[in-house]
């Protein structure tokens, strides 16, 4: 066996501190860029604390959602009379505790968003790499397909795909997916071909990388930082997409706690009893504006032409 000898060990060590101090160097640069959003650094407060309450929504809610008290129907919030301390926000038509069903239709929501984000990430990355690397007639195929879905309105086009599957929740989450799936396809093929005639590019063909290296493992890390950003943002066009079937009967069925059902539930208690819908409402709205304005601050951190010297 062959020892390494101590110099060899000290360069590797060195390496390996210079590399840790670039990745803090980045990291602090990025952050830098980002704090400088005030509002971006608001939204991300905001949604670590909706992740928080997603996660221990078993711990915070004071009552299981679905529990019904027959003895408290459309129970105003506690600072309104007829209020009940044991209900801070009021109970639905059928006695369930508003606010334990908002903390537990975070969790929700907040799968919804990743699982159509990962499916429309992953599957946009593949075909836009492949259209943008390809060229000819496979880029024009795949993106006359893109224009065909862009073509159509798309939560009606969502509502076609959740008819065809069936109402549901993870149905309603595959026809989401679909829906902004384009988005990421012509981003990663725009981007791929920014790239793909680049020195560096041209240099690992020279070399013998084959396809499917220069793809994934040349091209696409240089194109990651728009697709975070549209990641990002994507994220809150699903939930209100889900919250919008949800809505219409094709999403998340009852007595699921997801906040776009929750409105369906309450549609007829509009002008009886104002805290069924305004509840569920303010927690989409609240949701979707921090994920925004974390995407903006993603997009001035991420972005060198946005970056101030």
């Amino acid at each position: 066996m062959t020892e390494t000898s101590p110099a060899t060990k000290a360069d590797t060590a060195k390496l390996e501190e210079e590399s840790r101090s670039a990745a803090k160097a980045r990291l602090a640069e990025f952050w830098y860029y980002f704090s400088q959003n005030k509002g971006a650094v608001v939204g991300l407060v905001v949604f670590v604390l909706l992740v928080l309450m997603a996660v221990f929504a078993s711990l915070i809610a004071p009552h299981n959602p679905d529990v019904q008290y027959r003895d408290s129907f459309l129970v105003p919030p506690v600072w309104q009379e007829g209020g009940k301390t044991e209900f801070l926000l009021g109970t639905d038509a059928v006695g369930r505790d508003i606010l334990s069903r908002l903390i537990y239709g975070a969790q929700f929501s907040l799968f919804i968003g990743v699982v159509v984000v990962t499916i429309a990430l992953v599957g946009g990355i593949t075909i836009g790499l492949v259209a943008g690397y390809m060229r000819g007639a496979v880029d024009t195929f795949i993106m006359r397909v893109m224009d065909i879905i862009l073509a159509f309105p798309s939560l009606l086009l969502a509502l076609v795909l959740v008819a065809i599957l069936g109402p549901g929740l993870i149905n309603a989450m595959i026809a989401i997916a679909i829906v902004l799936q384009p988005h990421f396809v012509r981003l990663t093929r725009a981007a791929v071909l920014a790239e793909r005639s680049r020195d560096y590019v041209v240099a690992a063909r020279v070399a013998g990388a084959g396809h499917f290296r220069l793809m994934f493992k040349t091209i696409l890390p240089n194109c990651l930082a728009p697709l975070i950003v549209q990641a990002t943002l994507s994220f809150s066009n699903a939930i209100l997409d889900a919250a919008a079937l949800g809505f219409l009967g094709m999403g998340a069925q009852p007595p699921t706690p997801e906040w776009g059902t929750m409105l369906a539930e309450a549609r007829e208690f509009i002008l009886r009893a104002w805290w069924v819908v305004t509840f569920p409402g303010l927690a989409i709205l609240i949701t979707v504006l921090a994920i925004n304005l974390v995407g903006d601050g993603l997009r001035d951190a991420l972005d060198p032409k946005l970056k101030r010297s």
